[in-house]
């Protein structure tokens, strides 16, 4: 068994403990309190000036794109073999950036399930990964390139059915269309509500989650509608731009208790018409009680799987404090994936996913981009450019 100790230990769900510590053996956490009242007789890894915390999680990343400045047609140029190769380098980063679990939503060709089983049987190193493989999306519609195209309520079963007898951890539907995609209208709902219903019914008939893919007003309102069990992006795109959100909507999520992906990142919020607006809206959102996670939407033009702490620290400019940041990328994202049993808090019985941090998160959130040691289940990793510095 090995014992961690740290100036302060953030669990997860709010709490802090001063001078204190985590026992991990057996691949899950063993103990957590103050120094003074755990076992001295074990391997001992100090940081006296640094912070523990749980393992992060990335709620929703694309490890078959690269980040570059033309992922997509990176992704389309390469072979199996190598976009696997890719996909690998990808886990890698994520792991580097302090991330243990991730949601990949959208794969292709269920090289991402390969990835999730070679990582969960040792052979490869990355964070725990939930699958989404090909999102369900309309014929020629946004992403149609990972598969996953197709209309009608029997043809959506049968593709629903056959994600779940590969192996998907969930299910993502393209609700309405997107930016990366030319011909699709963000704006503009992709299916039908028999077919949105058929869909989610037979997910959750077989155990999947339903991840739903939303920038418009009314791809939105369908997802409320038809019980999706998280909202990405979420941004009441209309065709004149981000200006439809809807005061009685928000309520409606809330209501529901859906979390709300909503993938900042540093690329649009380069816009500043749209991080101002986006700022109102989200603080209006939250007021009203809709509850966020943290997800970056890494892979994506110019958003390299390595900087999620970037990520973080443009959530922090859209009116979260440091400590909303953290939960939202630990122990909120746990609960709205469904595995906070096993992850995204500090406890006795939790898989042993954590990192350390030199200097205080709830400061200073940028001491999060380099962190000193990664444990995943129970695997302790030193991030290559901390290693290599």
């Amino acid at each position: 068994m090995r014992l961690y100790t740290a100036a302060r230990v953030l669990t997860g769900d709010g709490g802090i403990l001063h001078d204190g510590g985590v026992v991990v053996g057996g691949g899950v956490i063993r103990a957590v309190g103050r120094i003074s009242e755990l076992p001295t007789d074990l391997e001992h890894v100090d940081f006296p000036h640094g912070t523990l915390l749980p393992g992060l999680i990335d709620a929703h990343v694309h490890l078959t794109m690269d980040g570059g400045p033309d992922p997509v047609s990176e992704l389309r140029r390469t072979n199996g073999p190598e976009l696997l190769d890719t996909m690998r380098s990808n886990a890698r980063a994520l792991l580097d950036a302090g991330v243990t679990t991730a949601r990949d939503l959208g794969g292709y060709g269920f090289l991402d399930i390969v990835l999730r089983d070679e990582i969960n049987d040792g052979i490869g190193h990355g964070p725990r990964l939930l699958t989404a493989t090909r999102p369900l999306t309309s014929p020629g519609g946004h992403c149609w390139y990972l598969g996953g195209g197709c209309e009608g309520v029997d043809e959506i079963r049968r593709m629903v059915g056959e994600q779940a007898l590969w192996g998907a951890d969930l299910l993502k539907i393209m609700v309405t269309g997107g930016h990366t995609t030319p011909q699709s209208k963000p704006w503009l709902p992709q299916f039908t509500d028999a077919e949105l219903a058929a869909a989610v019914a037979e997910a959750h008939f077989l155990g999947m989650p339903v991840a739903a893919h939303a920038h418009g007003v009314e791809g939105i309102r369908a997802a409320v509608t038809h019980g999706m069990d998280t909202i990405e992006h979420c941004t009441w795109q209309t065709e004149s731009g981000f200006d439809g959100y809807d005061p009685a909507l928000a309520d409606a999520i809330a209501t529901a208790g859906i979390p709300v992906c909503g993938t900042f990142n540093p690329l649009l919020a380069r816009d500043e018409a749209y991080a101002t607006e986006r700022r109102r809206v989200v603080g209006e959102m939250r007021r009203r009680g809709v509850r966020f996670i943290a997800g970056t939407d890494a892979g994506i033009r110019d958003t390299p799987h390595s900087a999620y702490a970037t990520a973080l620290a443009t959530m922090a400019g859209y009116g979260f404090t440091p400590a909303e940041v953290i939960r939202a990328a630990t122990g909120d994202a746990a609960a709205a994936l469904g595995v906070a049993g096993s992850t995204g808090s500090l406890a006795p019985g939790r898989d042993a996913d954590l990192i350390a941090v030199h200097g205080d998160p709830l400061v200073d959130l940028s001491v999060l981009a380099e962190p000193a040691v990664v444990v995943t289940r129970g695997r302790e990793y030193r991030p290559e450019r901390v290693a290599g510095g």
